[in-house]
């Protein structure tokens, strides 16, 4: 493997610690810990950090890392690897999500919609924030798949699994969308707080995450078995991370949304999607040349 793969690999973890920062920023209320305030934190470049303006302060900071290994990484690409291969195309995605990403958490944070805001349009934000943040970790395995002997793409090898393929991966979407619907449910209106929240739209939503989680995971393991997929090593993971996201969610409800059972669950939740953005590329690779024997 070449040093610009794994260089592309290292980007990819690291954008995954961002988001767990990111999740423990929503999940402690910390999000008003810099106050109306962006690109600085409370005004000021480095400010006391203590609290909530430690926390956010240390996702901000690691955030503009990862805006900087991002753009490092597509000159990288544009330098070393010629045109026309899909690297290229993975790292120019790779970097407008990463941009995405940077605008919506300005938008979030000049809007106010953080801390105890319960709006319509913090519950409209957060999922597309999340959602973003999915494109950008496909973006990231896609560009680094490529750059380790990946093969290109080719969509009309198999209509039936390129189906499946999409059907999927709209399915993840939408449940991680709902997952961060709930998440933000659970921030504002503990379960442990009583009548806390009321009748408030949020509460009424936390059953659709893990209705949808439940029912997916069930067509998912029946089109896995019609499904031509290769046997690779983040297609064999697959079951693996669904089971234990499943596990898990079931674990994070019975002991009450802790901080740290909902960073495992994220963290699961991301690599389930990175493993299946892998298997979808290679079982949609074009195939292999088949080397001539010599004489």
């Amino acid at each position: 493997m070449s040093r610009l793969a794994k260089y592309a690999w290292f980007v990819l973890i690291f954008n995954v610690g961002v988001i767990l920062l990111g999740a423990l920023v929503r999940a402690t209320g910390s999000g008003a810990g810099c106050g109306r305030s962006w690109p600085t934190c409370q005004g000021e470049i480095v400010p006391q950090l203590e609290g909530a303006t430690a926390i956010e302060f240390t996702h901000r900071v690691a955030s503009g890392v990862a805006l900087l290994l991002v753009f490092a990484l597509a000159i990288a690409v544009w330098r070393s690897v010629p045109k026309g291969s899909q690297a290229r195309f993975g790292v120019v995605l790779a970097v407008l999500s990463i941009i995405g990403e940077a605008l919506i958490g300005a938008a979030i944070v000049l809007a106010e919609w953080v801390a105890e805001d319960t709006s319509l349009a913090r519950t409209v934000a957060v999922p597309l924030h999340l959602v973003n943040t999915l494109f950008l970790l496909a973006a990231l395995a896609l560009t680094a798949f490529w750059l380790s002997g990946g093969r290109k793409l080719d969509f009309n090898k198999d209509r039936a699994l390129r189906a499946w393929v999409i059907v999927g991966g709209a399915a993840l979407i939408l449940i991680a969308a709902t997952g961060a619907v709930t998440a933000l449910a659970d921030t504002l209106f503990p379960k442990d707080a009583g009548s806390a929240g009321g009748e408030h739209f949020l509460t009424r939503l936390r059953v659709i995450h893990p209705v949808l989680a439940v029912f997916a995971a069930s067509v998912g393991w029946w089109a896995s078995r019609r499904a031509d997929l290769t046997r690779s090593r983040a297609t064999m993971a697959l079951p693996i991370l669904v089971g234990a996201m499943l596990l898990s969610g079931s674990l994070n409800i019975l002991l009450g949304v802790p901080v740290w059972m909902q960073l495992v669950h994220l963290l699961l939740a991301d690599a389930l999607w990175i493993a299946y953005v892998l298997a979808s590329a290679e079982a949609l690779q074009v195939e292999a040349p088949v080397s001539q024997p010599v004489g």
